[in-house]
C-alpha cells in the first residue's frame, strides 16, 4: 500500500508559506509506516520543534490503474475521507534551504493519519462541492473545498498514474488548505466533511 500526497494544490495555503505556485502537481511518498492509528493518539516527536497540522480530504485507490486518462479516472475510486499530514515544518524548512528531499520532515513514523470513516462518492451531489475542516481544541482553524484544489481529483489521479502504478488500498491526500499552524501537547483535532465527524485525534 501507497500513500501518494500532494503539496501546494490550494493557491491561500502556497500564499501562506510564501511558496512559489507550481507548474504541475508536487507529489511525494509516505511509507506504510506513517500511518496513524487515531486511538493511539499522535506523539510530537523529538527531533522537531515545529509540527504542523494539515488537514486532507482523501481519495482510496479500489483498482489497480497504470496511464490513466482523467475522463477515466473516476472509475479508479469510490470512497473520499479526511486525514491530517503531520509536518516538521522547521525540520523540512532545513532541508529545502540545503536542497535536499523532505522525506524526514514529511514521512516519518505516524505522520499520516487517515480517518477510519470513509464517505461513498455517491453520498455527494458533486466532488466539486465537498467542505472539510479541522477543529483543534473546539475552533476551527482550517476549512477547506475541493472547489479550490489546483488540480482536481481527476487530475491528480492521472498524473499520479503517469509515474506510479496505482493498487487497491493505496491512498492520495490531495492537498491541504491555509491555516496550518503548530501543535503543542495537549491539543485534541477533530475533522470533518460537510458535518460528518471523520476522526478525533489527541496530541501528546
Amino acid at each position: 500500500m501507497k500513500i501518494f500526497c500532494i503539496g501546494r494544490n490550494y493557491t491561500d495555503h502556497i500564499e501562506e508559506l510564501s511558496n512559489e505556485s507550481p507548474a504541475e502537481p508536487v507529489i511525494f511518498l509516505k511509507p506504510e509506516t506513517a500511518i496513524l492509528n487515531e486511538s493511539q493518539g499522535f506523539y510530537i516527536p523529538d527531533f522537531s520543534e515545529n509540527i504542523q497540522y494539515e488537514v486532507e480530504l482523501l481519495v482510496k485507490i479500489n483498482r489497480m490503474g497504470k496511464y490513466i486518462q482523467p475522463k477515466f479516472a473516476y472509475k479508479y475510486y469510490n470512497q473520499i475521507g479526511l486525514g491530517i499530514d503531520f509536518t516538521a515544518r522547521d525540520l523540512q524548512q532545513s532541508l529545502k534551504e540545503k536542497g535536499l528531499p523532505w522525506e524526514k520532515s514529511k514521512a516519518f513514523d505516524g505522520s499520516a493519519l487517515v480517518g477510519k470513516k470513509w464517505i461513498d462518492v455517491k453520498e455527494f451531489e458533486d466532488l466539486q462541492k465537498i467542505k472539510f475542516s479541522l477543529l483543534k481544541n473546539g475552533q476551527k482553524v482550517q476549512q477547506g473545498h475541493s472547489a479550490q484544489m489546483i488540480w482536481k481529483i481527476n487530475e491528480l489521479i492521472a498524473e499520479i498514474s503517469k509515474f506510479f502504478t496505482l493498487k487497491v488500498g493505496d491512498i492520495i491526500f490531495t492537498g491541504t488548505p491555509a491555516g496550518v499552524g503548530k501543535l503543542e501537547r495537549g491539543d485534541k483535532l477533530e475533522g470533518f466533511i460537510e458535518e460528518i465527524s471523520i476522526f478525533k485525534v489527541d496530541i501528546k
